[in-house]
């Protein structure tokens, strides 16, 4: 009951586009759920992250162990693509990788801007995350898909594209110019 109370007062976030402000943010949303969740919900919540741990840990959800695995696969994908295109190794064990995630991680990769290859990246994983929306809409894993979302928006609505060019160029020359030697950060 709680979860109904508390999904019916979210905004929709579906309409967030570029020009549009998004209708609530991380605090307020994190706030909401600590009036109205249970304390294993809200632990879930509050852990919720768009950076996996490198190795799956348990969750009570099958939607954020969906989304964990799908985004540890891209970050996977994304460091070999660009360590290739740096002539450099990068293994990624045994995982097997599907074709829509080797195929995006190449297109960013390959893409020249910065600001651009994010681009690329948030609506890969928009349209990952709109695959696990939860048919229940009161549910609790529809607060863990909107979260994840939430934080999807917050992040891309962070990026300004003249200060992400020079850090990017920076960090690039200085890996070139052999001052530093990873090739993900």
């Amino acid at each position: 009951m709680a979860e109904y109370y508390l999904i019916s007062q979210l905004p929709s976030l579906d309409a967030v586009s570029d020009g549009t402000p998004i209708p609530i943010g991380e605090e307020r949303f994190l706030e909401l759920c600590r009036e109205h969740l249970s304390r294993k919900a809200l632990k879930e919540i509050e852990n919720l992250t768009i950076l996996p741990p490198m190795n799956p840990e348990p969750t009570s959800s099958a939607l954020l162990g969906a989304w964990y695995e799908g985004e540890r696969n891209l970050r996977l994908a994304l460091g070999k693509a660009r360590a290739e295109k740096m002539n450099k190794s990068f293994d990624i064990g045994d995982a097997s990788m599907p074709l829509d995630i080797l195929k995006v991680a190449g297109d960013a990769t390959e893409t020249e801007n910065p600001l651009e290859a994010e681009k690329i990246l948030f609506a890969y994983r928009l349209a990952f995350l709109e695959k696990l929306r939860p048919m229940d809409a009161f549910s609790e894993d529809y607060l863990f898909y909107y979260g994840l979302k939430l934080k999807l928006i917050s992040r891309m609505r962070k990026f300004d594209a003249e200060l992400g060019g020079a850090a990017y160029r920076d960090i690039y020359d200085s890996i070139l110019n052999g001052d530093r030697t990873e090739a993900i950060q």
